[in-house]
């Protein structure tokens, strides 16, 4: 049996990725056939049990922990729906203590997922026991996290909207993977390709693209010279 692949799910607090994996693992499951799971977030079960958030030291242990379970899960599924990487915790590593060592060990684990999803900040803050910091940590959060999948080669697609809608999204975003895994007789082929149609013509917007150096928007600005 060959290993499984991950969509890793990343983003800021209280963006719902929680909420996200656990309803796109089951759509997985029931509109492929594929053998889909949730590997949780141990960062939150740590708080949970230890009623507190982790030092700088604890960082490692945890991400390492994170990692554990994801290449478990992989062994025994065809796709590993990730609430959460190692990379998140180098991030807030980076962020709260100004320790970016566990970044390299990070991006090696991320380099292994198969599709990134990078949930947007449309969504209101909620506080959650000990995980959270707050509100103001999100957009900071969001850009370092950007920064290093950026820096490091990696892809990403942002999922945003609210409900069914984000999960119709994350789901979209996945749905060429899962049409190499499925098998023939699961009928996503014709699923992709009814949504395809359905879709209004795509056109690029430089105005809200949210990387600035990508390259359209350098070649606008040649135009513009």
């Amino acid at each position: 049996m060959s290993p499984g692949k991950v969509i890793a799910i990343v983003g800021a607090e209280s963006t719902g990725k929680s909420t996200l994996a656990a309803a796109l693992a089951l759509r997985i499951g029931a509109q492929t056939g594929l053998r889909c799971t949730v590997v949780s977030e141990f960062l939150r079960e740590w708080c949970e049990r230890e009623a507190r958030t982790p030092r700088a030291d604890e960082q490692l242990a945890i991400a390492t922990e994170q990692r554990r379970r994801i290449v478990v899960a992989v062994a025994g599924h065809d796709v590993v729906v990730a609430d959460t990487m190692p990379l998140m915790i180098a991030v807030y590593s980076q962020f709260l203590f100004g320790d970016a060592s566990l970044v390299p060990m990070a991006i090696a684990a991320q380099r292994r997922a198969a599709f990134t999803l990078l949930t947007a900040l449309d969504l209101p803050w909620v506080a959650d026991g000990h995980q959270r910091d707050g509100e103001h940590v999100r957009e900071p959060v969001d850009r370092t996290l950007r920064a290093l999948l950026a820096a490091h080669g990696l892809g990403w697609s942002v999922v945003g909207g609210y409900g069914a809608a984000r999960l119709d999204q994350a789901f979209d975003a996945v749905s060429p993977l899962l049409a190499t895994l499925a098998p023939a007789n699961a009928g996503l082929f014709t699923r992709l390709a009814a949504r395809q149609a359905a879709l209004p013509a795509w056109r690029w917007v430089c105005e809200k693209c949210d990387v600035p150096d990508c390259e359209h928007a350098a070649f606008k600005s040649l135009q513009g010279r």
